[in-house]
């Protein structure tokens, strides 16, 4: 404590920004129990054993309701008689839950009221509105059958699976279809939304392994299963394509799926995390894709290996107006920066990431910028996979320069306890312009936390709303380009962006001691591109294609 005061007292001395300050003011506050998220995750049982028990589920974040308030939905497992232990029967008709944001730092639990009543194992759910009618849907993402509910408008929902075509098959080469996510884009431009879901790997519940008897089969011993992308039609149903567009993989095992322009030719492409199995990267050759995760540099590790990875989280760490890759895995994650030529460096043990991350078991990951410096910061849960063995969450601070220190236990106790985190999502749950966290757990306490940010708002920040002709759709993966005093910023607008998750569909801005913005850039997933000069800051605003900046 004496080393910090007088550590503020020199910086305040020296005349240095303030924002070189703020970061000691912030504190991350577990307020989850006060708060009325009494969420408790269940794999179906009391013992963790198979690895459909092992890969927990997700959190998405969507403002369900139209009252400017991001509400939080969390999703669970539950009891399967040809899976579980029979001791496992009470977490039977095991229900998600969604939780309306009351405005006040409370939430009223809502899912059963609102007509969200599947009883399956769910895995992740895509915030969409579909029909454009101002509300957003939810698609729910299953081991089992997918159901896309319909948001009514009026706090209810409608599952309108059947008649959407999107409830995917019932096995993919030869067992249960296991999904994981969904990326919704126009890929082939016709003016309608499409989506692609990720699969997993095709579970065998009675298989025992050879390799490690006693303990739950590796990933690598099972089968894998397709991830299928379904074309949107002019009636509205949806036709799976994958085939068409270049993207079958059968024998893939798709833990996370996002959508980025990485090359900077004006399309989207196609980043697919995979367990056990190289990466893909799919770039878009004008509607049509072509793999080329390894020749890009993006398919293993910094050793070379293929790794449990999970997902993508996307972010500009060194300031270079690049969007580079972290990979949260099994082993140390992977940081991939990009170098602006279609290639991308493994940079994970220069960054500090490796030495952190070694041996955590990484899941849920997210880039944020948690003091509102100006620079991208990032937060795992964390958790070993083949045994119920906790780890310590990580809290790593970014120089600037894509140099990472863990100061977790510096900002808050959530980060000096062992817990077994999975799912997770960064969000500004109470408007105050500071990044807070939810993150869920497959430990036997299987509470979640809701982590309150206390502090980052001492910094400037912005917050942005991107809409267009698809609503919030024609907004994701695009660029948004940032000029504040002499710092200039480069953002991805990207929900899904973490483990089973999507997090909060405002891009984030911090902007340290900086209190105006002299340019923001606008670059839309079609091409188009806007330039709005002198934005204000400190506040949430949405900008709508073509029709410039709202309050």
């Amino acid at each position: 404590m004496k080393n910090k005061l007088h550590m503020f007292l020199c910086l305040l001395f020296l005349g240095l920004p303030v924002s070189l300050i703020a970061q000691e003011k912030v504190t991350f506050v577990d307020v989850a129990k006060t708060s009325g998220i009494d969420f408790k995750y269940n794999f179906g049982d009391y013992n963790y054993e198979n690895i459909l028990e092992s890969s927990g589920s997700g959190i998405t974040v969507f403002d369900y309701n139209n009252d400017g308030l991001m509400d939080l939905f969390m999703m669970s497992g539950t009891y399967l008689p040809e899976i579980s232990d029979e001791g496992g029967r009470g977490f039977a008709n095991s229900r998600d839950k969604l939780y309306m944001n009351n405005g006040d730092g409370t939430f009223t639990e809502t899912g059963k009221t609102a007509g969200i009543n599947d009883l399956q194992w769910s895995m992740a759910a895509g915030a969409i509105d579909l029909d454009l009618d101002g509300f957003e849907d939810l698609f729910l993402l299953n081991y089992g059958s997918n159901v896309f509910y319909h948001n009514n408008g009026d706090g209810t929902f409608k599952d309108i699976t059947q008649e959407l075509g999107l409830a995917g098959p019932d096995k993919l080469n030869g067992f249960t279809k296991w999904s994981i996510g969904v990326s919704f884009w126009d890929y082939n431009l016709d003016g309608r939304l499409d989506a692609m879901v990720g699969n997993f790997l095709a579970f065998d519940p009675a298989y025992i392994s050879t390799q490690t008897p006693g303990m739950m089969p590796h990933p690598s011993e099972y089968k894998g299963q397709a991830s299928l992308l379904y074309e949107q039609q002019p009636d509205g149903s949806f036709m799976e394509v994958t085939k068409k567009a270049g993207l079958f993989y059968p024998d893939s095992k798709c833990m996370g799926l996002t959508v980025v322009d990485y090359d900077h030719d004006g399309d989207l492409d196609i980043f697919q995390a995979n367990d056990h199995h190289y990466n893909f990267l799919f770039r878009n050759d004008k509607g049509s894709y072509t793999e080329v995760g390894v020749a890009s540099g993006v398919a293993a590790n910094s050793k070379g290996q293929e790794t449990g990875s999970m997902h993508a989280t996307l972010g500009d760490v060194n300031g270079d107006g690049l969007i580079d890759i972290f990979v949260s895995d099994l082993k140390y994650g992977a940081l991939y920066l990009n170098k602006g030529n279609g290639l991308f460096d493994d940079m994970t043990e220069e960054s500090g990431i490796a030495a952190a991350m070694a041996g955590k078991g990484g899941w849920g990951a997210a880039f944020f910028d948690f003091d509102n410096d100006g620079d991208l910061d990032l937060i795992t849960a964390n958790g070993t996979a083949e045994e119920l063995i906790l780890q310590y969450p990580l809290l790593m601070e970014n120089d600037g320069s894509a140099n990472f220190t863990d100061v977790g236990k510096e900002h808050g106790p959530y980060f000096s306890k062992k817990r077994s985190g999975r799912g997770l999502v960064v969000w500004d749950y109470d408007n105050d312009g500071d990044l807070d966290v939810s993150i869920s757990h497959v430990d036997l306490m299987a509470s979640a936390s809701l982590l309150r940010n206390d502090g980052g708002n001492a910094n400037n920040w912005l917050g942005l709303t991107l809409k267009g002709e698809l609503g919030l759709a024609s907004g994701i993966g695009a660029v948004v380009s940032v000029t504040s005093g002499n710092k200039k910023q480069v953002l991805v607008n990207q929900w899904t962006n973490g483990y089973l998750s999507n997090k909060d569909s405002r891009v984030h801005i911090g902007l340290g001691s900086n209190k105006t913005i002299e340019e923001l850039k606008i670059n839309w997933p079609d091409g188009q591109e806007e330039i709005f000069k002198q934005v204000p800051v400190n506040t949430y605003l949405e900008i709508y294609k073509g029709k410039g900046i709202q309050k």
